[in-house]
């Protein structure tokens, strides 16, 4: 093996490594393949060139180290040689409008990658063939990448960040020049490219003469200052803003988010909310959280907690590390703190958003027949509730904000309003200004209606409560389990499709009634006339919903950056029906129905969400 010492035995291995020591020029790396080599770690170096990452609808996302398997500067060389080239075929302007690239906080010492290096790397690639490149100087959140596509008119755009997954792992996120990321053909496209790309070109590796090249272009201060302006359009309440004498504390949990979320108050005349100290600025270590992921609620913010109560805070904001979600706690008349979840959450913010609407209408702006609001599929049918009840339209999505910004991009291209979109994991579209979950707009525009809330002395707990008498209660419980073993979930899957008896879906489940099935793995929907669904079908991931007789509605489907099986269910009650204990009860118990006969964890050796 050339470079290396000896043979794996395995001549596909043994060829991938030889291929590796010939182009990776990172000094860490490559000394890290050849001291696996040296050492006959065999299932070490199956682990790193066993499988190269998939590229799909949301790039890249894996643990930063040696092999084709990790995130390290020879595979984003090569991703993005692939991309440039895929973009060379699509655009024939690339070389005049170019390509936006930011990065988050993510560093990886051992392997010497990080998210900065590795958003230089693709810089420089795209540089060598005559791509002008607006790279970002410093970490800025993931919404200000598709921003600067649509308020610059770029081809596309490159995130670097691994949101809030555990701190070894990055990630290399894409948006087509619509501004929305991007969805099928152009993964398989850019997969493809990339298979043909894998020999770094001769100037992808020389950072020091790229980052010189007159077609490099700094953005971070114009699109800093235009965000910020153009997120004013959203404040309604500018002198009640200043006033206010509600208080709120903010985390960035050792992410990117703090000083973009300060900027974003300011730019509403809000009191600037009180800081975590110990999470404020960014740490790619995440020190002072097991997951630095703020919907896995109170563990997170035990020190936002602790703040709030000093300080005498009654709301607390949380942004994952890349700052394009936003989780809210509030404090309750008990002491207690309620964390809310992002169905509630969308729940909150998709009314008041129709409120301002509403009363910018009164000004004589829109008409409510043009007027959308877009939700995934796995997220609370509220807005639907909402939307027939007041006359907008609504509509619901596949899972995952490339599906929303995308419809959100059709609907605005027709001349349609898009009010807002959001998905249960905490993601929220508040401005059309940015097609993708955004953080930073989601954080000021809470804190409006916050202020606007405490003004009327209501607080959240006591407005959700009034949106679900009035619309009918949505209750929600949503967790996952996790399965490292790809064979165990397909057949957990396929014996849902064939219960009992070939092809045919269970009829009940633990003497729960199910009234209609959609699979959408398959394209099968017992709803529609001709059986076939009518939202696009993929078979490389796994989702089936039951409706059931009751009103319930349960979604099981695997996760597209996670080993994890998920469960979405949802009460849908008619208004006027609000014995909140009846239905809690009665969703807890379709829930367990769900988890002993149709997860089986015992059986199929399934670990549960840690507590």
């Amino acid at each position: 093996m050339e470079n290396g010492q000896g043979s794996t035995g395995d001549s596909r291995l043994d060829q991938a490594v030889t291929q590796w020591l010939q182009y990776d020029k990172n000094p860490k790396t490559a000394a890290a393949v050849r001291s696996m080599v040296k050492d006959g770690a065999l299932s070490e170096l199956q682990k790193c060139f066993g499988a190269r990452m998939e590229f799909g609808t949301a790039g890249l996302r894996a643990a930063m180290g040696p092999g084709v398997s990790c995130m390290n500067d020879l595979t984003i060389i090569q991703t993005t040689q692939g991309f440039c080239a895929y973009l060379e075929e699509c655009f024939v302007d690339l070389k005049q409008r170019g390509v936006v690239i930011g990065f988050d906080a993510r560093a990886h010492p051992p392997s010497g990658g990080s998210s900065k290096r590795f958003a230089c790397l693709a810089a420089c690639v795209l540089m060598s063939r005559g791509v002008p490149v607006h790279l970002f100087s410093d970490i800025t959140p993931t919404p200000y990448v598709p921003f600067a596509v649509s308020h610059l008119g770029l081809c596309a755009g490159i995130m670097v960040t691994a949101s809030h997954n555990p701190k070894q792992d990055n990630g290399y996120k894409v948006y087509w020049a619509n501004g929305a990321q991007i969805i099928p053909p152009h993964d398989k496209g850019i997969a493809a490219a990339i298979e043909q790309n894998l020999e770094p070109w001769p100037e992808s590796w020389d950072t020091d003469e790229g980052l010189r090249s007159s077609l490099l272009n700094d953005p971070y201060q114009d699109i800093h200052r235009e965000y910020c302006q153009t997120i004013q359009q959203h404040c309604f309440h500018r002198e009640l803003n200043r006033n206010t004498a509600v208080k709120i504390v903010h985390t960035s949990v050792h992410g990117v988010g703090h000083i973009f979320v300060q900027a974003a108050f300011k730019a509403f005349d809000l009191q600037p909310p009180y800081a975590v100290e110990e999470q404020k600025d960014p740490d790619p270590e995440f020190p002072t959280v097991k997951y630095p992921n703020p919907e896995e609620g109170e563990g997170v913010l035990t020190l936002s907690f602790a703040l709030a109560d000093k300080e005498g805070a009654s709301v607390i904001l949380a942004n994952d590390p890349d700052a394009d979600r936003l989780a809210i706690a509030e404090k309750q008349e008990s002491g207690k703190w309620r964390v809310f979840s992002g169905n509630e959450l969308g729940a909150l913010l998709g009314w008041w958003i129709f409120q301002c609407w509403k009363q910018q209408k009164v000004e004589g702006k829109g008409s409510i027949k043009d007027v959308y609001m877009l939700s995934s599929t796995v997220s609370s049918k509220i807005l639907r509730a909402i939307a027939v009840k007041e006359g907008f339209h609504f509509e619901e999505t596949l899972t995952g904000f490339k599906w929303m910004g995308n419809r959100a991009r059709e609907l605005m291209d027709q001349g349609k309003t898009v009010l807002f979109a959001f998905e249960e994991a905490i993601g929220y579209m508040c401005s059309p200004a940015v097609l993708d979950k955004d953080g930073v707009s989601a954080a000021a525009i809470a804190g409006e209606f916050i202020s606007y809330l405490a003004s009327k002395n209501i607080t959240l707990s006591h407005q959700l409560r009034s949106i679900y008498e009035e619309y009918g209660y949505h209750i929600t419980k949503n967790s996952y389990f996790i399965c490292h073993n790809q064979d165990t979930i397909k057949k957990l899957f396929e014996r849902l499709r064939n219960y009992g008896v070939d092809n045919s879906y269970p009829k009940e489940c633990g003497g729960f009634a199910i009234s209609a099935v959609r699979d959408l793995t398959t394209g099968y929907d017992s709803n529609q006339p001709n059986n076939k669904a009518v939202l696009p079908t993929s078979k490389s991931s796994q989702m089936i919903t039951f409706s059931f007789a009751n009103g319930g509605v349960a979604t099981m489907r695997t996760s597209g950056t996670e080993p994890k099986i998920k469960y979405y269910t949802e009460l849908c009650a008619a208004p006027g029906n609000s014995d909140l204990n009846q239905l809690t009860k009665e969703l807890d118990n379709l829930v367990d129905a769900i988890v002993e006969h149709f997860y089986q964890p015992e059986k199929n050796g399934l670990t549960p969400r840690p507590e």
